[in-house]
């Protein structure tokens, strides 16, 4: 697949991701509901693991591929959380390193992400709430970011899709 096809598949399956997951957090009662929302969200990482793998890896090989791997990880049951949130920040990094989406919009990824990297695991260890709390403001202010940088980064994925990836230089 060309770039433009998997920047494309990226940014709908970002948004059928985060439908599915906030669907999940609304419909927490009903268990079939939330089953299938799962296996939504389940097969978009995965989706999103393999078209961000093949828009990064020109870039970086191996860093986009513990992108894809985080991604794969984050697909399981348990504490997806922060695989997706290391995936993110690998995925985010290679796109401000080569340039690919807009400076400003790839710095908001990285920094969101990283910031959820450092969270999660004391929200894990029952600080703020808890692993699956999400009242509490901490929690709040530091999906928020990534939220949007998600959201927005989908849509441009769909209109503009991804620039060529800069070269490194040589050492």
């Amino acid at each position: 697949m060309t770039l433009r096809t998997n920047a494309r598949v990226a940014g709908f399956t970002l948004w059928i991701y985060f439908a599915a997951g906030i669907g999940g957090l609304l419909l927490a009662g009903n268990a079939p509901a939330t089953a299938v929302l799962s296996l939504v969200t389940s097969f978009s990482a995965l989706v999103l693991g393999v078209t961000l793998y093949a828009i990064t890896r020109e870039q970086d090989r191996d860093i986009a591929m513990l992108g894809l791997t985080c991604r794969v990880i984050e697909a399981a049951p348990g504490h997806g959380e922060i695989y997706f949130a290391v995936g993110s920040t690998a995925f985010c990094w290679l796109l401000l390193r080569g340039r690919m989406i807009p400076v400003a919009l790839a710095w908001l990824g990285v920094i969101a992400s990283v910031l959820l990297v450092l969270l999660l695991p004391a929200q894990i260890a029952g600080f703020f709430g808890g692993p699956r709390a999400w009242s509490s403001p901490v929690t709040w202010a530091v999906w928020l970011p990534l939220l949007v940088f998600e959201l927005t980064f989908a849509a441009w994925l769909i209109v503009k899709g991804v620039a060529a990836p800069a070269r490194r230089q040589a050492a």
